[in-house]
């Protein structure tokens, strides 16, 4: 029996889950096995998954479309190791990302996990920036892994570990996407267990390709924080609210650096350099920097937007965010029904 076992659930990518596979084939400690949840694709990707099976321990599973969740609860159903580890199929990983787990786990123990992502060379100038935006401190405040001291960092599903009998004891993912990665982070520390970040099990992880695409994303993202503050009184922060602070604030700066005068537009000529400087100092390309910039405004905008819409609608009239809202969630198998072999668990 493995002592990891990963879950990537997969839709209409073929080419990428080929990459993740070949860096998994890479792994210096291969004490994993790999299971593949092809969610509903019109693009199959089995016969991928298939030049794959000599390499190491490997399922492939196919089901109707039901979304990430759902693929991961499925998923966990096949799987064996004493540790379940989540990518998403966008992923790389360095070659000795299981040997840095490995002696990270045994130094500090923990029951859930995460670390961070990073872009690769490979990736297109639009992904860096967006990665840029997604993971530095003036965008994020740090809420995604970029401190040491995170008493409520959260683990993501692109790069996440939980003991297997910790997944079934909290209900493993809940039926809303996005989002289902920070409520179970949520569930887990209420029931008592060790939620920790892992600064050298890092990813490589793709980004959206278009900022049409990040805008939807971050817009989605918006609404969710909103929901999640609903259902988890404790994770409302102030930080959540900033982005639409950040809406409101250029919209009136624009007004008054228009109709009243131009020192108005200070704030958003600041804002603009310190993208444009921080984006240089990480990635020294002026082109990712510049795209940074549109990068870090759209994250502000469309998450800000998003969360003003669902706190008006959830907070304010006290409307159901699940009519509301529908298309985040879905139909949601019971993963408590499944039986743990207790044997596997010893």
């Amino acid at each position: 029996m493995s002592k990891y076992s990963v879950i990537v659930p997969v839709f209409n990518r073929p080419l990428e889950i080929q990459g993740l596979l070949e860096s998994l084939r890479s792994q210096t400690n291969k004490d994993f096995e790999v299971v593949i949840v092809e969610d509903g694709s019109t693009e199959k990707c089995e016969h991928i998954v298939a030049k794959f099976y000599e390499d190491f321990p490997l399922q492939y599973s196919y089901q109707r479309n039901l979304g990430p969740s759902v693929s991961r609860n499925a998923g966990i159903s096949l799987a064996s190791g004493e540790y379940i580890i989540f990518f998403d199929s966008d992923c790389l990983l360095p070659e000795n990302y299981f040997e840095v787990l490995d002696a990270s786990l045994a130094n500090h123990p923990l029951d859930m996990f995460g670390g961070p992502d990073t872009a690769n060379k490979s990736f297109s100038a639009v992904q860096k920036a967006i990665n840029y935006t997604m993971t530095a401190f003036i965008t994020t405040g740090g809420i995604r892994g970029g401190r040491r001291q995170l008493d409520t960092y959260q683990p993501r599903s692109f790069n996440m570990g939980i003991k297997r009998k910790v997944y079934y004891a909290v209900g493993g993912f809940s039926n809303i996407h996005p989002g289902e990665d920070p409520d179970l982070s949520y569930r887990v520390r209420k029931a008592g267990y060790h939620v920790g970040f892992i600064s050298e099990a890092y990813v490589f992880h793709k980004r959206r390709t278009t900022f049409s695409l990040f805008f939807d994303q971050v817009y989605r993202f918006g609404i969710v924080r909103v929901i999640l503050a609903k259902w988890h009184r404790e994770s409302l922060r102030l930080v959540y609210f900033l982005p639409t602070i950040f809406l409101l604030g250029n919209v009136l700066c624009l007004i008054f650096g228009f109709f009243i005068s131009y020192w108005f537009l200070l704030p958003i000529l600041f804002f603009t350099v310190m993208l444009f400087t921080g984006a240089m100092i990480k990635e020294g390309d002026p082109v990712v920097s510049v795209l940074a910039v549109f990068a870090g405004f759209i994250q502000f905008i469309g998450y800000g937007i998003g969360y003003l819409y669902a706190f008006i609608a959830v907070r304010v009239l006290k409307l159901d965010e699940k009519k509301v809202f529908k298309n985040l969630f879905f139909e949601l198998g019971n993963i408590g029904s499944l039986v743990i072999d207790e044997e596997k668990d010893q």
